[in-house]
């Protein structure tokens, strides 16, 4: 039986958005060995208010062209052990979002961690890509430009 809709062929790296984030064309590895989707966050902190409690975090590194000053502010999140590259299981904070990826928007758990090491600032793990993309590591930004 055929897929419904055909799969959109990526490059190991691509560009992304996340709109509930306000951010538009971030540099992306395409990590088929990763689970989950990560993305670079620089603070990351826990603050009560009301008796709620809301986790608080600024995005991407200062340093880098794409960055803007911007706390974001949201009950809406858990925590979860995440095998990090190196091998080790760390405790991230994860919240839903949307993201899209060569035009096609779908809500996605997001990791937050430090990436601030890595030459991408987000990562794009298999449960993102399992429903409608095949990846050409030959090919890089096929969605973009």
């Amino acid at each position: 039986m055929a897929d419904k809709k055909a799969k959109l062929v990526i490059g190991r790296s691509e560009t992304v958005d996340f709109p509930d984030l306000g951010l538009s064309e971030i540099d992306a590895k395409i990590d088929t060995g990763a689970y989950s989707t990560a993305i670079h966050a620089h603070k990351i902190w826990i603050e009560e208010i009301d008796e709620k409690v809301y986790l608080n975090f600024e995005l991407l590194d200062p340093q880098k062209e794409k960055y803007r000053k911007l706390t974001i502010r949201t009950a809406n999140f858990y925590q979860k052990n995440v095998r990090s590259s190196n091998g080790r299981i760390e405790k991230r904070y994860m919240i839903k979002t949307k993201m899209t990826l060569g035009g096609r928007r779908r809500t996605t758990d997001l990791s937050l961690t430090n990436r601030g090491k890595m030459k991408y600032p987000v990562l794009v793990g298999r449960k993102f890509l399992k429903k409608g993309y095949l990846v050409d590591v030959s090919k890089s930004y096929t969605t973009s430009k």
